[in-house]
């Protein structure tokens, strides 16, 4: 954990998580801070680069995503090239909602979003497989989700008793 964070930024952070939203007002209510420290402190965490950015948590299937799909995939040849170009084909591809690069038998893991199976058909074998930089897929229909992301464990030490306000 950074050090230059004290238990006020950690905990602003937490509720900024919870509800990006959130007046100065209001976070001075939950963190007991003055709405201007609040205000102060949420733009240098800004800053900072601690929070990227803000945006709305849309229902997927609300607008019409009802697949949910685990995509592994292994690479034609392992050379910083190809793996650059799969990169950039992915970047560009709206269905891919996370990617990454893993160690192990498979080399990527994407979760991709689809209206339904003829939209996945459609991912896998036109866009997917054809790709240069691609020799193998293998694809994982979500059947149930267990657990969303909600954000990241923001833990305040339970040794910071003090005000540790700046």
């Amino acid at each position: 954990m950074d050090e230059q964070l004290d238990k006020f930024d950690l905990r602003l952070l937490q509720e900024l998580q919870k509800d990006g939203r959130l007046t100065n007002n209001e976070l001075g209510e939950r963190i007991a801070l003055s709405p201007s420290q609040c205000s102060r402190r949420r733009t240098r965490l800004e800053s900072e680069g601690y929070i990227r950015g803000y945006q709305a948590n849309l229902d997927r299937q609300k607008l019409g995503l009802e697949m949910l799909v685990v995509i592994s995939v292994t690479l034609a040849t392992h050379n910083r090239d190809n793996a650059q170009r799969f990169s950039q084909l992915i970047s560009g591809l709206p269905e891919v909602l996370e990617a990454y690069a893993l160690t192990g038998e498979m080399d990527y893991h994407l979760k991709v979003a689809t209206r339904g199976l003829n939209d996945l058909s459609r991912f896998v074998n036109d866009v997917l497989l054809p790709h240069e930089s691609v020799q193998h897929v293998k694809t994982s229909i979500v059947l149930d989700t267990l657990k969303t992301f909600e954000g990241l464990p923001v833990l305040i030490p339970s040794s910071w008793h003090g005000d540790g306000a700046r």
